[in-house]
């Protein structure tokens, strides 16, 4: 018989280590790391506190329904491990630099930074966006003219 290369799925699967961020709750907007899983609709999550994940997450049970994995995992993270294991664990595998350069972080920035803006700051990029459109047109003509 021939050999079989046996390669892992790239899916996001629910496993001790795995990133999550919530979706309800007080902890709503913050990362967490999968610390046991009780059963199929639920886990056990604990976040430490840091610069990208202010606050941190409690150590508590949540459903899966409520969280969305993201596709960053504490690596070697030992189940059930305890809050200092998992800070520890959170800082060596550099999960806050992952998370801030992933887009989905930027553009949950770029959308809190759009709800922020007052009417007068909606004003003044729709007259941004205006010149950057001429002068976007202006350069496309001059091209088009010495083609």
């Amino acid at each position: 018989m021939g050999d079989a290369t046996i390669i892992g799925s790239k899916w996001r699967l629910v496993e001790v280590g795995r990133v999550v961020l919530l979706q309800s709750g007080p902890s709503a907007g913050r990362l967490a790391a999968i610390v046991e899983i009780i059963d199929h609709k639920r886990v056990l999550v604990d976040g430490p506190a840091s610069d990208a994940n202010p606050g941190g997450v409690a150590r508590q049970a949540v459903a899966l329904a409520d969280v969305l994995l993201t596709a960053i995992v504490v690596e070697k993270l030992p189940r059930a491990a305890r809050s200092g294991a998992v800070k520890a664990a959170w800082e060596k595998s550099e999960v806050d630099s992952k998370w801030t350069a992933t887009n989905w972080y930027k553009k949950r920035v770029q959308n809190e930074r759009r709800k922020a803006l007052t009417d007068f700051d909606r004003f003044k990029v729709l007259r941004l966006k205006k010149q950057r459109r001429f002068e976007e047109r202006k350069a496309l003509a001059k091209v088009k003219a010495s083609a």
